[in-house]
């Protein structure tokens, strides 16, 4: 881990989304420094899935020797980013460094997603880090070491990371042209520069995503709050970086990354974003056992009518009814690749439900392309959807509330233990 300095005794931060996760793991990095960290965040009582809240996190800054102001915040309301400004400032006499750390996600193509989605992730995205920004930036200009430090991705242009979720990349990327912007107008006045993980970070978050098993996949969020805490303590003429914090701690002199491993030695998620190329990317991330989305499937694939596959439609077959056709009403179109590559269809739409190879006998309402060995996983409870349709082992085409249905299905699978 990279050893704290000091560097960051005495200074206030401003850190949005401090309650859990990466925006916490920050906090607690600087209040080893002895710092004060104003946690704005929503979560003032407990989440029923998620840990924490404003009050137990700030308990854990004073703990690790902070001083610590909790507030509730929305960051898409004025009135109360405006108040937790003011109180900030009547409690610590002014603010050094904002972190915009809160974000919302959801992975889903544009006629998949509803407009309340969408106003959601620009909302706290976009206009949530320009907002708090805007109101923030009056107290950074009398700091001797102001730092604005926005948890958002470099601006990569390929259209493979806007083809699957057009709406949360633009809402991320609005995070990103803040960093763009706001370092040129406030150059030599306020160091404003982004920070993006190069692997997939666990947090309670990242678990709602993709399971509790996805963590041997991911890294500690102690690697992005020891990445923001090297940014914190440069000077503020270090401006208008794009970092990312396996690159930022290398220059610092760190070498292990394994210390940051969920479980060490196990591959890595690639986080999104980063690909230099897109068959760059294929190579990265087909080295650590991911088929990514846009490599199309192998032709070559000839259906099989037995194996592993006919063996999770057979235990499919044995747990659909008439209840879960009444909840779900939905045709599904499997159109699998590898080594037991063909088409499979599951109608849960009519009567008690039906299943097996070849293509449905009505339209189906989603088609979702995959590895068929990841299909056998997914239906085994060993991976669920949206984790699989994140790291691109998942093609989904049309109705993403029926995608998301299957998912009670497939938990009543891996209780029968493929």
């Amino acid at each position: 881990m990279l050893q704290n300095t000091g560097k960051l005794a005495g200074c206030t931060l401003f850190i949005t989304g401090a309650s859990r996760g990466i925006g916490k793991a920050i906090a607690l990095k600087a209040a080893r420094d002895g710092a004060n960290i104003v946690i704005a965040a929503k979560t003032a009582e407990p989440h029923p899935k998620l840990p924490g809240t404003i009050y137990t996190a700030a308990q854990e800054v004073e703990a690790a020797g902070g001083k610590a102001l909790p507030c509730i915040v929305d960051i898409r309301d004025e009135t109360q980013i405006g108040e937790a400004v003011q109180k900030a400032v009547d409690t610590f006499g002014g603010i050094d460094i904002l972190v915009n750390n809160a974000s919302a996600i959801n992975l889903t193509g544009t006629l998949e997603t509803p407009m309340k989605k969408v106003d959601l992730m620009l909302g706290i995205n976009l206009r949530g880090t320009y907002l708090t920004s805007k109101l923030v930036i009056p107290h950074l200009l009398k700091s001797a070491s102001p730092h604005i430090l926005n948890l958002s991705p470099p601006l990569n242009l390929n259209p493979v990371w806007f083809k699957n979720h057009t709406a949360y990349t633009m809402a991320k990327y609005g995070m990103s042209m803040c960093v763009l912007g706001m370092a040129e107008e406030f150059r030599g006045q306020i160091a404003v520069n982004a920070l993006w993980p190069k692997t997939a970070i666990q947090t309670a978050a990242m678990e709602m995503l993709g399971g509790k098993g996805v963590g041997k996949q991911c890294r500690t969020a102690d690697i992005m709050a020891d990445a923001a805490y090297a940014v914190l303590s440069r000077p503020k003429d270090f401006t208008g970086h794009f970092l990312v914090d396996e690159d930022i701690l290398k220059e610092t002199g760190v070498r292990d990354f394994e210390q940051y491993a969920v479980q060490p030695g196990h591959p890595l998620l690639p986080d999104f974003f980063l690909d230099e190329a897109p068959e760059t990317l294929v190579e990265k991330m087909e080295q650590h056992g991911v088929t990514p989305a846009f490599k199309p499937p192998s032709s070559s694939a000839t259906p099989s009518s037995s194996g592993p596959i006919e063996s999770t439609f057979d235990a499919i077959r044995g747990v659909i009814n008439e209840d879960v056709v009444k909840f779900t009403q939905g045709v599904y179109q499997f159109d699998l690749s590898g080594e037991h590559g063909g088409v499979w269809f599951l109608d849960l739409k009519s009567g008690s439900g039906s299943a097996g190879q070849g293509q449905p006998s009505t339209k189906a309402d989603v088609v979702m392309t995959m590895d068929s060995n990841d299909f056998s996983k997914m239906f085994a409870g060993q991976l669920k959807p949206t984790m699989a349709f994140m790291s691109g082992k998942l093609r989904i085409k049309g109705d993403m509330t029926l995608a998301i249905k299957l998912e009670k299905l497939m938990s009543r699978m891996g209780k029968a233990k493929l």
